[in-house]
């Protein structure tokens, strides 16, 4: 038994040393692991400690580079500000010397002033002594006639009166026979003076038109933006308006030049909102330019309705109201047609009233006696002619047709209404200064110019500017190639100068644009 007993003990103390031998063991790896782990600690907080002070560096090194930039920045507006104060303080000594000036102008003035008060006064005082010292001598002279002639001062007043009257008589007798002699040589002579001044009075005012506008600005900062970058956005506005825009050295103004009222209007109105928004760029421009042509459409139809209520003309057709309204933008001769219009038929409403006519057809005859001057589209036909198809066309009365069309004696005359429109007509024209034959002929000479570039094929637009010196016409990219705009522009040329005769020379520019448009959805 205690032969078994002895080696389990020995087994057991075995184990237990094992176990014990196995623990220092452990122990000892997991001290090595501590010290590794502490070693390596301290090595990430080393390295962690360098990346800090780089990052620190840096991010100082960044803030005294920010603070130099912002210190640069803030020198550059305290010396802009420096420069403006300057620029005030030398106006303002300016106008300081201005008005020290001013005042040493006004001191001498007054001393003038002064002394010529002064020399007025004894002046004044001797001519009193003097009318005292005149009325003296007549008093006396009064006395010495009343002496030699034996009568009183009142009997012989009365004498010379007397003696004054007949002869005053027997003047104006003579005047009156020499006036009325010449009255007769000159009463024909007289009478159309009479007749003229009172056309003249009757007559509404005209407004000759003519091919320039000024654009009034707020400020001069404004010309660039309107100019854009590289002048984009003036050619933007050229382009869609058709109106040549002249930015010069004049203050606070740009200039409006193009033959066509509209065209004119729509570039103004244009501006104006563009300008006012604030938002000027070749997108804005285009969208600005459509509304403002959609906006003029509608103010004609409005001045059209205004017209006709004015002169109290009913049941009109919505298209000749609209045609009417078209007048307030076209001219003859220079005279705006639509005052013309509008004077033609008060006149012709009050010929007719005296002639015992209807005065409402005479009117209604007069204000669309030249609507077929302002057609939509070109026409071969004569103004009145055309006029006269309209007002057919539109449901208007035979005897006012019949004077629209006969006004220029087109056809023959069958009312009494067509005489009193044809002379009506003459009287609005014929007035003084009502009409100017030079500026027609001009504005019909750019007509010609933009019609024979839209014979050519691709065209699509083109505008006659700077006085007929130019023509620019826009073509179709995808018609006409970089080769045929330059082939375009000779031909264009060539026509003009076989077809037409014109003052100095017409440059042709042709303009090919191509754009890439897509939308992101």
């Amino acid at each position: 038994m205690e032969g078994y007993v002895f080696p389990a003990l020995a087994g057991i103390i075995g184990l237990v040393i094992g176990f014990l031998i196995a623990k220092m063991l452990e122990k000892s790896k997991a001290n090595k692991l501590i010290q590794e782990t502490e070693k390596e600690a301290k090595n990430i907080l080393k390295e962690a400690k360098v990346e800090a002070d780089a990052i620190k560096k840096d991010k100082i090194f960044q803030a005294k580079e920010k603070f130099i930039e912002l210190k640069s920045e803030h020198e550059k507006v305290i010396l802009a500000r420096e420069k403006k104060v300057s620029d005030v303080e030398k106006r303002v000594r300016d106008k300081e010397s201005q008005v020290s000036s001013e005042l040493d102008k006004n001191k001498k003035l007054n001393r003038s002033l002064e002394k010529k008060e002064a020399d007025f006064d004894y002046k004044l005082e001797f001519l009193d002594k003097k009318e005292s010292e005149i009325e003296k001598l007549h008093k006396r002279h009064v006395d010495m006639l009343e002496q030699i002639s034996g009568l009183s001062a009142d009997e012989a007043k009365t004498e010379l009166v007397a003696s004054l009257k007949d002869e005053a008589k027997a003047d104006a007798m003579s005047f009156i026979q020499d006036t009325v002699e010449e009255a007769k040589m000159t009463a024909q002579q007289e009478a159309r003076k009479v007749v003229l001044n009172t056309i003249q009075r009757v007559g509404v005012e005209q407004a000759v038109e003519n091919c320039v506008s000024v654009f009034n600005l707020e400020s001069d900062d404004v010309k660039g933006r309107i100019i854009g970058r590289e002048g984009r956005n003036i050619r933007a506005l050229e382009a869609a308006t058709g109106v040549e825009i002249i930015v010069d050295d004049t203050p606070e103004a740009i200039i409006l030049s193009c033959f066509d009222p509209v065209r004119r209007e729509i570039a103004r109105l244009s501006m104006h909102k563009l300008v006012t928004d604030g938002r000027i760029h070749p997108a804005r421009i285009e969208e600005v330019v459509r509304k403002t042509e959609k906006q003029i459409n509608q103010e004609i139809i409005e001045v059209g309705k205004r017209t006709v209520i004015d002169l109290g003309i009913h049941g009109l057709h919505p298209e000749l109201i609209k045609t009417v309204g078209r007048m307030k933008y076209r001219s003859s001769y220079g005279q705006n047609l639509l005052q013309h219009s509008r004077e033609v038929a008060n006149l012709c409403g009050i010929m007719a009233a005296e002639m015992g006519l209807n005065a409402k057809a005479a009117k209604r005859a007069g204000l669309l006696h030249d609507i077929g001057k302002v057609p939509e589209t070109e026409s071969e036909l004569p103004h009145a002619l055309l006029g006269m198809q309209w007002a057919e066309k539109y449901g208007e009365k035979p005897n006012v047709c019949n004077a629209i069309g006969a006004h220029h004696d087109e056809i023959e005359m069958k009312s009494l209404i067509a005489p009193i429109v044809q002379v009506c007509d003459a009287i609005s024209g014929a007035r003084p200064g009502a009409r100017r034959q030079v500026l027609d002929s001009y504005i019909q000479r750019l007509k010609d110019l933009e019609d024979i570039a839209f014979g050519f094929n691709g065209v699509q637009k083109a505008y006659a500017i700077q006085a007929g010196r130019e023509l620019r016409v826009m073509v179709e990219s995808a018609k006409v190639n970089d080769t045929k705009a330059a082939e375009l522009s000779f031909n264009i040329s060539q026509k003009i100068q076989n077809d037409m005769t014109y003052p100095g020379q017409v440059k042709v520019t042709v303009i090919r644009e191509t754009r890439a448009v897509n939308v992101a959805k």
